[in-house]
């Protein structure tokens, strides 16, 4: 019992860190394949979904990222909305409980925008009223980990990469019947063809993960657009000299919800050390 406490914590220490020490343009799109999967450009229509997204504009999300470490696995959850034409976001992240089942850690407030990750509630030595800004393409993930949920954004845009992928058949998420789709993308392919806001972080992603290679499940509603889509991470922990797999899930919906998000001024943001 000691021993699975302190692995948790373990865990629980190594996705604080993340966050602690501690980027991103969706740009128009295609209907889903039919429900037989056949003869429908399974592929394409993947790679077309973050232009569905920014054809609709505006979502709700909820992130859940689940992360398996020594045995011990963790999960961090958020909820906000997003603006996919101008690529920024505002995610409330919830850290996972300590191993003694109190609260410790407050919710963390986190906006996206192409290139950077702002945080507030960092705590560590860090104002209340102050953001902590950090640049994603100098992140080995990309930030697609790092902040404790993906950006909706390059969630989308990995589907960039897709390289194989099958129709797996109907489903329904929130009542909204969707298509479920099931592949692998490549993180160097989703690069090159992302878009400029998304293409450094992406590419810093394919250099620092320990495979290029990204299995994911995607659904898909009638209109293109990406209802849900879960990718399947894995890194390696320098500190433990191990590999650490990652589940991170991304789902959207109230399309067309207010997403008025003000990024912090010069004056706002922390200059100061952060501590460990």
């Amino acid at each position: 019992m000691v021993a699975q406490q302190e692995g948790r914590a373990a865990a629980v220490a190594l996705v604080v860190a993340g966050l602690v020490v501690c980027g991103t343009g969706c740009s128009g799109g295609g209907a889903a394949a039919d429900d037989r999967g056949a003869g429908a450009d399974t592929v394409g229509t993947l790679r077309r979904a973050a232009e569905a997204l920014e054809r609709a504009g505006t979502a709700k999300a909820g992130t859940s990222m689940e992360m398996a470490t020594g045995g011990t696995r963790v999960t961090i959850r958020g909820r906000g909305v997003y603006d996919f034409r101008k690529q920024t976001g505002r995610l409330t992240v919830l850290l996972p409980q300590d191993p003694a089942g109190t609260e410790e850690h407050r919710p963390i407030t986190e906006l996206l925008a192409p290139g950077a990750l702002f945080m507030k509630n960092r705590g560590a030595g860090v104002p209340a009223d102050k953001w902590v800004r950090v640049e994603t393409a100098g992140l080995t993930d990309g930030n697609l980990v790092t902040g404790g949920a993906t950006d909706p954004c390059a969630a989308a845009e990995l589907l960039r990469g897709a390289r194989t992928a099958t129709y797996v058949g109907r489903a329904e998420i929130g009542g909204t019947s969707v298509r479920h789709y099931r592949g692998t993308a490549d993180l160097l392919v989703a690069a090159r063809g992302a878009s400029a806001g998304q293409r450094p972080a992406l590419a810093a992603a394919a250099k620092g993960f320990a495979t290029t290679r990204v299995p994911f499940d995607a659904y898909l509603d009638d209109a293109g657009r990406l209802r849900k889509v879960r990718h399947r991470f894995r890194f390696v922990n320098d500190r433990k000299q191990g590999t650490v797999d990652v589940a991170s899930t991304t789902l959207l919906y109230g399309f067309g919800t207010a997403a008025d998000v003000r990024l912090p001024q010069a004056g706002d943001i922390f200059a100061g050390k952060i501590a460990e």
